[in-house]
């Protein structure tokens, strides 16, 4: 239990330091991720999100004023490695502006009640998404648009298209 408040602690430390050091209001921290043992060296991992995308050197530059804030502030007690990166296509849409910056691609959603939906992405409200889903039906695609809140949504990835 100490262990896992421990961590919550840091997350929360870490997120208030970057959101200290973004460039600008484009820019966002989807998620930051704490791993590791007692006895071992802690790993954070920081995703780093923007409105128009990130770079390697926006990552970077996180990554040096985040470092750099941790060691003056002693901030980790520990041995600890810090990575920035922006999220790949294997790590879940989990804020609405993830959601904004995706429409027109395809997504494959899986619902609050275990169902799967796959299809495009069409717009955006505070509360939840317009989805273009698609069902085959024997040789045919059926196209039907729905609306799904953000509450019934368990997890929703960006299918990669190679067309």
């Amino acid at each position: 239990m100490f262990i896992k408040v421990l961590v919550m602690e840091i997350k929360e430390i870490l997120l208030q330091v970057a959101e200290e050091n973004l460039k600008d209001d484009s820019y966002f921290i989807v998620d930051i991720i704490v791993k590791g043992s007692t006895g071992g060296k802690m790993k954070v991992l920081i995703l780093l999100e923007g409105d128009k995308g990130v770079n390697i050197d926006d990552c970077a530059d996180l990554s040096r004023a985040v470092g750099h804030r941790v060691e003056e502030d002693e901030l980790i007690e520990q041995a600890y490695t810090l990575e920035v990166s922006s999220p790949g296509i294997d790590h879940p849409l989990l804020l609405n502006r993830q959601y904004a910056r995706n429409i027109g691609r395809s997504l494959k959603i899986q619902l609050s009640d275990g169902s799967v939906v796959t299809g495009k992405l069409e717009s955006v409200s505070d509360t939840s998404i317009e989805f273009n889903k698609e069902e085959k039906e024997k040789k045919k695609t059926v196209h039907q648009l729905i609306t799904i809140g953000f509450d019934e949504i368990e997890k929703a990835n960006v299918l990669v298209s190679f067309k």
